[in-house]
C-alpha cells in the first residue's frame, strides 16, 4: 500500500533549518511534537534563529535556556495553583531538556545527567498536573530497571490491546507520544520505555545497546502482562528508527507478541552503519569534518566499545538468521525520503509470516525518516492497519 495526497511540484523535506544533517532532522521531529502540544512553533523558531550550524555548545544552549525559561514559568504557575498552564509549560520543557541531550557528545559533563533528570522530573510534574492518562514505570530489568510510561485508553473497558513502542538511537521514549496519544485516542493502552543504549537509561545508567534485544523484551512483556487491564492475547509491539531494527528480534523470540510494526524496516543495520563509518574511520581525526566525528564519538558510546572495536560490534547487529523465525503479523513502513530507502523493502521481501508493507510517498508529508515532521498523517494511516489487526 502506498499513502499519497495528490501531487505538488516541490516537497516541503527541501527546506533546511540547518546545514547540519542531523540538527536539521531533530528540528522538524521538535516541529512535529507540536501537534501534541509538546513543543511551540514560536519557541522552537526562536531557537533555531539563535542556532550555529553544526556547533554542539551553542546548541546545548540554546535548547536549555529554552527550558528553563519554561520550567521557571511552569514553577510559577504552580505555586500559584494555576495546574494548567504549569502542565502546559512543564511538557515543553521536558522536550527541550532532552532536544539539548540529542547533539551532545560531552558523556563526562555534569549537565549530561542534570539536563536528563530535569527532562525527567518535567515529564512527569506535567503528568501529575494534567488529566492525561499516563503513570511513570520502572520495568525490572535484570539488576535494575529500565524507566518508561504506561498510557491507558480512557474507552477501554476492562481489558484492551496493548501497544509497546520502543524508540530509536537518538530520540527518546517521552519523544513517541505521537504513537502512544493515538493509540489511546483508539482504546488502545500503550506503554513506552528507555531500553540499553537509549535515552534515560544510557544517560542514567550507563548501559549500552546489546544485539540480543530479545532479552530485553522479555523482561518487558513479563512487567506488561501482569499490568491491569490488558489483553494479554493483544500486544503488538512497534520499533522506531533503530528501534525497528531491534523488535523483530522479540517477535522471533517470544510469541506473546501478535503485531510487529518494524519504522522502517532493515534486515542488517549493522552492516549498513558500518559501510558509512568504515570511510571516517580511515581519515585521520585532523580531516574528520565536525559531523562525523561527531557521529563518530556517539556511536562508540552508545555501543560501549573503542573505535578500534567498533566495526566488529555493529556486524552483530544482523537479524538475517532470525528473520523466518517471525510468526507475526508484521506490517513494515518506509518513506520515499527515508535514509536509505531500499532497505525497508529488502526486508519486507525476506518476511515469511503475514506481513503488509505501507510507504508514504513524496506527496504524503510522511515521508521521512520515521515519518518525522507528518505525525498526524502517519498515524492515521498506520493506526488504521494498528485496530484492522491488533
Amino acid at each position: 500500500m502506498t499513502v499519497s495526497n495528490g501531487g505538488f511540484n516541490k516537497h516541503w523535506p527541501e527546506m533546511k533549518f540547518s546545514k547540519n544533517m542531523l540538527q536539521d532532522a531533530l528540528i522538524k521531529h521538535v516541529l512535529g511534537l507540536t501537534n501534541y502540544h509538546m513543543a511551540d512553533i514560536g519557541e522552537v523558531f526562536e531557537v533555531t534563529v539563535n542556532l550555529k550550524h553544526g556547533n554542539e555548545e551553542n546548541w546545548i544552549n540554546s535548547w536549555s535556556t529554552m527550558a528553563d525559561r519554561l520550567q521557571k514559568k511552569a514553577q510559577d504557575y504552580e505555586t500559584k495553583d494555576k495546574k494548567i498552564s504549569a502542565a502546559s509549560a512543564y511538557l515543553r520543557a521536558s522536550t527541550y531538556w532532552r532536544v539539548s541531550l540529542m547533539y551532545f557528545s560531552k558523556t563526562e559533563d555534569v549537565r549530561m545527567k542534570d539536563y536528563c533528570l530535569a527532562s525527567q522530573n518535567c515529564y512527569d510534574k506535567a503528568l501529575k498536573l494534567s488529566d492525561y492518562p499516563g503513570t511513570a514505570i520502572q520495568i525490572p530489568y535484570e539488576d535494575t530497571t529500565l524507566p518508561g510510561h504506561y498510557f491507558t485508553a480512557p474507552s477501554a473497558g476492562q481489558d484492551a490491546p496493548l501497544l509497546i513502542v520502543v524508540p530509536g538511537r537518538d530520540t527518546w521514549a517521552d519523544d513517541t507520544r505521537w504513537v502512544t496519544d493515538a493509540a489511546i485516542k483508539r482504546g488502545i493502552n500503550a506503554l513506552t520505555f528507555d531500553g540499553p543504549g537509549q535515552g534515560m537509561t544510557m544517560r542514567l545508567q550507563g548501559l549500552p545497546f546489546r544485539p540480543d534485544f530479545e532479552k530485553v523484551m522479555k523482561p518487558v512483556l513479563d512487567f506488561a502482562t501482569s499490568l491491569p487491564h490488558v489483553d494479554n492475547n493483544r500486544i503488538g509491539v512497534m520499533g522506531m528508527s533503530f528501534g525497528g531494527f531491534q523488535i523483530p528480534r522479540a517477535a522471533a523470540f517470544d510469541k506473546r507478541i501478535k503485531i510487529c510494526i518494524t519504522d522502517p524496516g532493515n534486515i542488517a543495520w549493522g552492516k549498513v552503519i558500518s559501510q558509512r563509518l568504515k570511510k571516517i574511520l580511515s581519515l585521520p581525526r585532523s580531516l574528520r569534518p565536525a559531523l562525523l566525528e561527531y557521529l563518530l564519538k556517539d556511536y562508540t558510546w552508545k555501543q560501549g566499545c573503542s573505535e578500534e572495536n567498533l566495526l566488529n560490534e555493529l556486524a552483530k547487529y544482523d537479524n538475517t538468521q532470525i528473520i523466518n523465525k517471525i510468526s507475526a503479523k508484521t506490517l513494515v513502513l518506509n518513506g520515499a525520503a527515508e535514509v536509505n530507502p531500499t532497505a525497508a523493502k529488502e526486508f519486507y521481501d525476506l518476511l515469511t509470516c503475514p506481513k503488509d508493507y505501507l510507504f508514504f510517498d513524496e506527496n504524503s508529508t510522511a515521508q521521512q525518516h520515521t515519518q518525522m515532521g507528518g505525525y498526524a498523517p502517519a498515524s492515521e494511516e498506520i493506526f488504521n492497519w494498528i485496530s484492522d489487526n491488533l
